[in-house]
């Protein structure tokens, strides 16, 4: 007997590609805990603000995907990170 269930919708480029990134961003976060060395600010900046840029994208195709708070929380955490980075000594 054949079990015909409905496939679930694939997800699209686009959301791969900002859950890779953000998978990065949790590793590049987690590695330190672990002992290792610390990431750049920097590269958390600009793998943050690429997914930002991936959610704007995904939301002009799906108006459901406006999520102005998140983007707003996203821009924090950037602005932060930036401010960090300036304010390290050393560089």
């Amino acid at each position: 007997m054949t079990d015909f269930r409905p496939q679930r919708p694939r997800p699209d480029a686009l959301t791969v590609v900002s859950l890779l990134l953000l998978a990065l961003v949790a590793v590049l976060l987690l590695v330190p805990l672990l002992g290792g060395p610390l990431p750049s600010p920097y590269l958390i900046v600009v793998l943050l603000a690429a997914r930002l840029v991936l959610q704007f994208l995904r939301a002009r195709r799906d108006p459901n995907l406006k999520r102005p708070a998140a983007w707003a929380f996203d821009l924090i955490l950037i602005g932060l990170l930036l401010w960090v980075a300036a304010n390290r000594p050393g560089g």
